[in-house]
């Protein structure tokens, strides 16, 4: 299986279960908090051509920040991508990235599908 890893917020319980999901299973992945070591613009661009979307299809819409910096009046992608950098929060999670794609594990129970589909 190639190498896969996990973007995880510890503070979300979707991401909790997907990770409790492949710790039990033992499941070889890398674990990283993006809170703690946020993305660079460069990840950022690279995760969404491994997920095939756009940055307006990443945002957590439903995010307080999202809300009090009105970014659902932003319709430039570049500009949302630099909101998302400097507030990570606005990523949905969790995300199982591998080398040439990645998925977002919504709803958790589909992270046994999404894992069959990296090997």
């Amino acid at each position: 299986m190639q190498k896969l890893e996990l973007w995880h917020n510890i503070s979300c319980s979707k991401s909790n279960s997907a990770k409790d999901f492949l710790d039990k299973n033992s499941y070889e992945i890398s674990v990283r908090d993006y809170l703690a070591n946020p993305p660079s613009k460069v990840e950022i661009e690279d995760l969404l051509t491994k997920l095939n979307i756009s940055i307006f299809d990443l945002v957590r819409t439903g995010e307080e920040i999202y809300k009090e910096l009105k970014l659902e009046s932003i319709k430039n992608e570049e500009k949302l991508i630099d909101a998302v950098l400097i507030n990570p929060i606005l990523i949905q999670r969790p995300i199982l990235v591998g080398e040439n794609k990645a998925f977002i594990v919504r709803p958790p129970a589909r992270i046994e599908d999404i894992i069959n589909s990296f090997i």
